[in-house]
């Protein structure tokens, strides 16, 4: 083991790359928001779930034949995992969606996603004691006051409901739980992943939807729930999973922040101007401030990296994988490696090879 700190030297920023993959995951889910209330009046919330997340499972199927994978294949030993995730990121939280979106109106609705960050941040340092530092702090406690504004102050009357409020944050925290228990699995295969967690969502609630008897969709609302799914879930996910490879949960929860403004947005340009007041203004501010007191942040310090084997996707320009192949590999793969140990310093964020404790010195 080296007994002193070097800088790491690199073109590209380990925590940038992952910003902006979680940056095209929030665009895809932000758009998916306004849509999904569009297509799915008149449908029960879990009905809509079921064809969200069949678009999500069968666009994977295809992705995952047209494209080579990219990560360690699944396990027996994930399947546990693999049943919460369904049951709270693509059964509980769609259908509260669903149910919420039409009572609180798609512009709200999508500001509310904001609580998704708030809730992902606190899970995850509770669960994997990520780093939090002061800056994370401030901005979790700017969503948390803008996400007030708007529950508290959801007009009465034209079609907003305070109760669909509740539940829309209700689903971001089951999405919050669906996160964090989707960074155990962020070095395995992001399509197969997607594809596991889209079937079983979709067979529990498919099997709820026909339980309580409610309403089929016609041909065009299930094309476009399925496209919805498609993209604002499966192809999100998917970017969401990698990006987590790179920054944690936390901040890969905290950059998605952006998504709901995307949907907010394009709800307002449909015309869906329900919930547009003063408060809604003041709430998107204080969003607003917290997703750039994320994007903005900078961490590190001198760390050292004990040895250990593990299998995940890596490249040979990051600082961490020394090993040699012969003949030479470059490029993302994965396979089982040895690390040595080393202590350095460079920038970084809590991933799989960053899950160290801080100190109050160390730099956030």
């Amino acid at each position: 083991m080296s007994c002193y700190p070097h800088r790491v030297s690199r073109t590209t920023s380990p925590i940038a790359a992952g910003v902006s993959l979680a940056l095209l995951a929030a665009l895809s889910f932000g758009v998916a928001a306004p849509l999904v209330a569009r297509s799915g009046q008149g449908l029960g919330p879990f009905t809509t779930a079921a064809l969200l997340y069949a678009g999500a499972a069968l666009s994977s199927a295809l992705f995952g034949r047209i494209f080579p994978s990219s990560g360690a294949p699944l396990a027996r030993a994930h399947l546990g995992r693999l049943l919460l995730i369904a049951l709270f990121g693509a059964a509980i939280a769609p259908a509260l969606l669903a149910w919420g979106l039409q009572r609180a109106g798609a512009t709200v609705g999508s500001l509310l996603l904001n609580l998704e960050a708030l809730f992902t941040v606190l899970l995850a340092w509770l669960v994997y004691r990520e780093a939090i530092g002061r800056r994370v702090l401030v901005a979790a406690a700017c969503m948390a006051l803008g996400a007030s504004a708007l529950v508290l102050t959801v007009p009465p009357g034209g079609g907003g409901s305070a109760l669909g409020a509740i539940a829309i944050a209700l689903a971001t925290l089951a999405w919050a739980a669906d996160n964090v228990l989707t960074r155990g699995l962020s070095e395995q295969d992001p399509v197969l992943v997607v594809a596991a967690k889209g079937a079983l969502g979709a067979a529990a609630t498919t099997t709820v939807a026909l339980f309580m008897k409610e309403p089929l969709p016609s041909v065009a609302a299930t094309a476009a729930l399925l496209a919805c799914g498609a993209t604002g879930y499966g192809l999100s996910l998917r970017l969401y999973l990698t990006a987590q490879r790179r920054l944690g949960a936390a901040r890969t929860g905290s950059v998605f922040a952006v998504a709901p403004f995307v949907g907010a947005a394009l709800s307002f340009t449909l015309g869906d101007s329900r919930g547009i007041s003063a408060s809604a203004g003041l709430a998107a501010v204080l969003f607003a401030a917290g997703v750039w007191l994320h994007l903005t942040e900078h961490h590190h310090h001198p760390h050292t990296h004990e040895p250990t084997t593990h299998e995940h996707p890596h490249r040979h320009d990051d600082g961490h994988h020394t090993h040699m192949h012969e003949p030479p590999v470059t490029g993302e793969h994965s396979h089982a490696h040895q690390h040595d140990g080393m202590t350095h310093d460079h920038e970084h964020a809590p991933d799989v090879h960053h899950e160290h404790t801080h100190g109050a010195h160390d730099s956030d």
